[in-house]
C-alpha cells in the first residue's frame, strides 16, 4: 500500500515496453517435489551459445531458500527471511560458490510511507547499497546510491520521483551518476481488457542524445496478450503470448529495424511450463 522499493518507480512503464521482448530462445520447466519444494530447469540459446541453470525453492512460512546452479559453474544460494518481527521487514542474504567473496546481505522494509532498502558485501572491503523511498501511493521521492569501501568511492547515485493516480504513473529518474534523464509514462486506457499505453524518453547529456520508446498492449482474450513498441532509432518489436493452461505461457517475440529492412528480422521464443 506504501510507495514501494525504489526499483518500483517507473516499473510499470518498463515492464510495458521491455518485459517479454527477446530475440533469443528459451525453455523453462517447473515441477514440485513431494515436499513442496519447487524445480525449475530453464535452458536459453542465444546466439550459437547455450545457458542452462536449474533452481529449486522451498518455502516453509516465512522462509525461503533458493539453490541455483548455472552452467557456467556458479552455484548460488539465496535465503529469505520475512517479517522478522516487524511487519515489511525481509533479510536476504546471497552467497556464491566458489567466489564466496562476492556474496551480499541485503534488508529491506516495507512501510505505508517509506520503502527503504540497504545491501552490503560479506568481504573485508563491500559494495554498500543504501536506496530510499518516501511517499504515498499517489506520489513517491527516492534516492539510490552505492558506495565501494575498497576506492572510497561512489559507483553509483541516482534520483527519482513518482506520480501514480487511478490509471496513469509518471516517472522522473536521474541516472548514471547525473549523467541520464529518463521519463516515463503509464496510461491505462481500458481496464476491462488490459489495454495500456506507455512512453519513456531518456537524454544522455554526455553524448547529447535522446532516446523515445513508445508501446502499447492489449488483451485479446482472458489467454492472450498482444504488445508492440517502436523508438526513435528505427527498431520496432512485437510479440504474442498466450497462457494456454494456468501459468504455462507461449510468447513469440520478433524485432526489425526499419532503417534497415535488408536486413533479416530477429524472433525470440519463450515456453514456459508449469504444473
Amino acid at each position: 500500500m506504501g510507495p514501494g522499493l525504489y526499483s518500483d518507480i517507473g516499473k510499470k512503464a518498463r515492464d510495458l515496453l521491455y518485459r517479454d521482448f527477446q530475440t533469443d530462445q528459451k525453455f523453462t520447466l517447473t515441477t514440485y517435489a513431494a515436499n513442496g519444494a519447487a524445480i525449475t530447469a530453464a535452458s536459453t540459446k542465444k546466439n550459437e551459445a547455450i545457458f542452462s541453470e536449474i533452481q529449486t525453492q522451498l518455502k516453509q512460512k516465512n522462509f525461503t531458500l533458493d539453490v541455483k546452479a548455472t552452467s557456467e559453474s556458479l552455484l548460488l544460494a539465496t535465503i529469505t527471511t520475512e517479517d522478522l518481527g516487524v511487519p515489511g521487514l525481509k533479510k536476504i542474504v546471497t552467497i556464491p560458490f566458489p567466489y564466496q567473496t562476492a556474496g551480499k546481505a541485503e534488508v529491506q522494509y516495507l512501510h505505508d510511507y517509506a520503502g527503504i532498502s540497504a545491501s552490503v558485501g560479506l568481504n573485508s572491503k563491500p559494495l554498500v547499497n543504501l536506496s530510499g523511498v518516501f511517499g504515498n501511493k499517489a506520489i513517491a521521492v527516492g534516492a539510490d546510491v552505492a558506495y565501494d569501501t575498497a576506492t572510497g568511492n561512489f559507483t553509483k547515485y541516482n534520483a527519482g520521483v513518482s506520480l501514480t493516480n487511478a490509471d496513469l504513473i509518471a516517472a522522473v529518474t536521474l541516472n548514471n551518476k547525473c549523467d541520464s534523464l529518463t521519463a516515463s509514462y503509464y496510461h491505462l486506457v481500458n481496464t476491462e481488457n488490459n489495454t495500456a499505453v506507455g512512453v519513456e524518453l531518456t537524454h544522455s547529456f554526455s553524448s547529447n542524445k535522446n532516446t523515445i520508446t513508445f508501446g502499447t498492449q492489449h488483451t485479446l482474450d482472458p489467454q492472450t496478450t498482444v504488445k508492440a513498441r517502436y523508438n526513435n532509432h528505427g527498431m520496432a518489436s512485437a510479440l504474442i503470448q498466450h497462457e494456454w493452461r494456468p501459468k504455462s505461457l507461449f510468447t513469440l517475440s520478433t524485432e526489425v529495424d526499419t532503417n534497415a529492412f535488408e536486413k533479416s528480422s530477429k524472433v525470440g521464443l519463450s515456453l514456459v511450463l508449469k504444473p
